[in-house]
């Protein structure tokens, strides 16, 4: 048996350890297309809210709505998202979006991660030039695990979240 020379197996490792990552690594569902380009992004602050009601499988928390501001770098206010879902511009213009993907957040207590296509917009605004909008980064969020129970059927309850919200057009 021949031994290959040290510097080419080492090479060779070197070689499969670089390319592990690449072989592996498959796009997030959550991005926008190749061909859509960020226009402006925003920090969502808020809550998620849930209601208890009685399911097939039993009394569980629901989702009804999103309720938050939106932030731009200076921590100012310059918007709110919600039920929708819709996001609002302090410019008068709004966006609302419909579900393409969802994947799982890596942070486990916390809410997915989502891309929405915008099926409708007003106002002559910002956000009138919005195809896409992503939300990542998120951070809680997530439906509470107790309370909803036959006694409480109709109770809602509201969980603070974060978000990163990033508004994409399709159009040069």
């Amino acid at each position: 048996m021949r031994i290959p020379h040290p510097s080419a197996a080492r090479v060779l490792a070197i070689l499969c350890i670089l390319a592990t990552p690449f072989a592996t690594h498959a796009q997030d569902p959550t991005e926008a297309p190749p061909s859509a380009h960020p226009i402006f992004t925003v920090a969502g602050k808020g809550v998620q809210i849930y209601a208890c009601e009685q399911t097939s499988s039993g009394p569980q928390w629901v989702f009804k709505a999103p309720d938050a501001n939106l932030y731009d770098n200076s921590d100012a206010i310059v918007g709110s998202h919600g039920a929708g879902p819709t996001w609002r511009s302090r410019d008068g213009s709004s966006v609302k979006g419909e579900l393409l993907q969802k994947n799982a957040s890596p942070d486990s207590g916390a809410i997915p991660w989502l891309l929405l296509k915008a099926t409708s917009t007003t106002g002559p605004g910002l956000m009138k030039r919005v195809d896409f909008i992503r939300r990542s980064d998120t951070h809680g969020g997530i439906a509470p695990t107790t309370g909803c129970d036959a006694q409480h059927l109709s109770a809602t309850t509201r969980v603070d979240y974060s978000a990163t919200y990033t508004f994409y057009s399709a159009k040069p």
